[in-house]
């Protein structure tokens, strides 16, 4: 290679960079003109109230609890 060819090959890639530089700044833009409002959310709390009196106190309904109703002595109630 000649000395010409290996200046010549500097020279373009100098301008390149130029020329990119200057297409990436038109092309994307830059953080100064952007702008987001988003939400902010309250701390959280270990700390939580009693809950409703109305659902949980002791009169009521324990959905837990086994229900059988009345006296079968059947061990298999599905067999003819």
């Amino acid at each position: 290679m000649k000395q010409k060819d290996i200046a010549l090959i500097v020279v373009i890639a100098a301008i390149s960079a130029v020329i990119s530089v200057f297409a990436s700044k038109a092309l994307f833009s830059t953080p100064k003109g952007l702008s987001a409002q988003v939400e902010t959310v309250e701390k959280i709390s270990a700390d939580f109230p009693q809950p409703d009196t109305r659902y949980f106190n002791e009169k009521s309904i324990n959905p837990t609890t086994n229900i059988s109703i009345g006296d079968s002595n059947n061990n298999d109630p599905f067999k003819k």
